[in-house]
C-alpha cells in the first residue's frame, strides 16, 4: 500500500465506511445547540397563530375613511391579549405583534398618523392589508418545519421554540477516542525536558471535537510502544464509535499505528496524494473506524478539518451538503507542480479594494501558528502550477468547521 491515493478517492472510501448512529435521544431544547435531528418536525399549528401586526400603528377598516380621512380611536390593543371586533367607523392603537383585532383590515404605522385631540387623521395611499402579518405567513399546520438530519443552530432553536417543543428528538452525541501517540510529548503546564515538545495535537483535536458536538471519552498520550498502542487501541474500541489518533502513521522505526491496525484490526488507506498530511491512515479495530492523522501540528489541523470532519458529520446523520468553496484571485504563485494537492494555509485580503487569497509564507507542516495567521485554506491542485492573479478555491475555516 505504497501508491498515494488521492484526495477524492480517499474521502470517498472513507465516507462510504461512516456508520451512523442509531440511537436516538431527547434533548431539552435549552442544551440542543449543536445536536443533529432525529426525525423530521411537523408543525402542530399556524404560525403565526393569527394575523398580527408588524408595527405600532392604528388598525382600522380601509372603508370607513371618508374625505376627511379621519377617524375616532375606540381600542388599545397591547401584543398578548385578545382583542374585540374592531368597532364600526373607528380605529384601534395597536402594538407590534398584537393580533389584528376582526373588522379591520389595516394597519398605519404611528409616524404616518397625524393626531388631532380625539381623532386620527390618516394619509392617502393606503392599501389594505398593509402591515399585517397573516396567519400561517411562517408556516402551515402539518408542514415539515425541520428534517431529520438538521444540525440545530440558533435559528433553528427559536424556531422549534415557535412550535411550542420543550424537547428535542435528536442523535446521541457521537463518542470519539483521541489518542495522541510520541514519547516526546509533554503536557501543558509540566516542565519541558530537552528533546520534548508540548502535546498541541490533544487541543487541537478536542477542541475541533466539541466544536462538532461530539463526546470524548477517551483523550489519552500514548508512548511509542507496539504493544501500549494495541492496547490503548482496543481499549478505545470498547469505548467509543469513532478513534482518531495523531502520530505513528509515517515509516518510522517509532511509528506503530499503521502496524498495529495491520495486526490487530484491518488497515484500508494510507498515504494520500495531500500537502500536508501525506501519511493519513485508515482502518478499524474490530468495527470501530480508526482516521489516524498525521503527527505535525498543522497537518492534524488540514487533515482533520478535510477528511476527518466530513466523516464525523456523516457518522452523526448530518445531512447538510459539503461546504462549496469561493473562487478568488491568489496573491501567491507556486512554480512547482506537485502530485499532491496542496491546502494552502491563506486568508482574504483586500488589494486595491478587491478580494484576494494571500498565502502565509511558510507552510511548513509543523508552523501551527500559520493557521492562527489564516482564516480558511486555499487549494492548489495537484499537477498544477499557478501564477499570481489566477483564480483558486478556497475555503474559509467557518465554512469547513461550521
Amino acid at each position: 500500500m505504497t501508491t498515494l491515493i488521492s484526495v477524492d478517492t480517499a474521502l470517498s472510501h472513507v465516507l462510504e465506511r461512516a456508520l451512523p448512529v442509531q440511537e436516538a435521544e431527547s434533548a431539552d431544547l435549552h442544551h440542543a445547540l449543536g445536536r443533529i435531528l432525529s426525525e423530521d418536525l411537523q408543525v402542530r399549528h399556524d404560525i403565526p397563530s393569527a394575523d398580527n401586526t408588524s408595527v405600532d400603528g392604528y388598525a382600522l377598516r380601509l372603508a370607513d375613511l371618508q374625505d376627511d380621512r379621519r377617524l375616532p380611536v375606540s381600542a388599545r390593543i397591547p401584543a398578548g391579549t385578545a382583542p374585540e371586533p374592531l368597532a364600526p367607523g373607528t380605529c384601534a392603537r395597536i402594538f407590534t405583534g398584537a393580533n389584528i383585532p376582526e373588522g379591520a383590515d389595516t394597519v398605519v404605522m404611528q409616524e404616518d398618523v397625524e393626531v388631532e385631540d380625539e381623532l386620527r387623521r390618516f394619509p392617502e395611499g393606503l392599501r389594505a392589508g398593509d402591515n399585517i402579518r397573516r396567519r400561517g405567513q411562517d408556516l402551515r399546520q402539518g408542514d415539515t418545519a425541520l428534517h431529520a438530519g438538521t444540525r440545530l443552530r440558533a435559528q433553528e432553536l427559536g424556531l422549534i421554540a415557535s412550535l411550542g417543543l420543550a424537547q428535542v428528538p435528536v442523535w446521541r452525541r457521537l463518542r470519539v477516542a483521541v489518542l495522541t501517540t510520541g514519547d516526546e510529548l509533554v503536557e501543558p503546564g509540566q516542565p519541558l525536558p530537552p528533546g520534548r515538545i508540548f502535546n498541541t495535537n490533544r487541543f487541537t483535536l478536542q477542541a475541533m471535537l466539541q466544536q462538532l458536538d461530539c463526546e470524548v471519552v477517551v483523550n489519552q498520550t500514548v508512548p511509542d510502544n507496539h504493544d501500549a498502542t494495541a492496547i490503548a487501541l482496543k481499549r478505545a474500541a470498547r469505548q467509543a464509535d469513532l478513534i482518531v489518533t495523531s502520530g505513528g502513521v509515517s515509516v518510522g522505526e517509532e511509528d506503530h499505528l499503521r502496524a498495529v491496525l495491520e495486526q490487530h484490526g484491518q488497515l484500508s488507506l494510507w498515504r494520500m496524494a495531500m500537502k500536508p498530511g501525506k501519511p493519513l491512515a485508515f482502518g478499524a479495530i474490530g468495527n470501530i473506524p480508526v482516521l489516524g492523522l498525521p503527527g505535525n501540528p498543522a497537518s492534524v489541523l488540514v487533515t482533520g478539518l478535510i477528511i476527518c470532519v466530513p466523516f464525523i458529520r456523516r457518522c452523526q446523520g448530518d445531512v447538510r451538503p459539503a461546504p462549496r468553496p469561493i473562487r478568488l484571485p491568489a496573491a501567491f504563485s507556486v512554480d512547482k507542480a506537485s502530485i499532491r494537492r496542496e491546502y494552502v494555509r491563506a486568508r482574504q485580503e483586500l488589494r486595491d479594494g478587491h478580494a484576494v487569497v494571500s498565502c502565509y509564507p511558510n507552510q511548513s507542516s509543523g508552523l501551527l501558528s500559520s493557521a492562527c495567521w489564516a482564516d480558511g485554506l486555499a487549494v492548489v491542485p495537484e499537477n498544477q502550477t499557478l501564477a499570481e492573479g489566477d483564480m483558486i478555491d478556497y475555503y474559509p475555516f467557518s465554512d469547513l468547521l461550521g
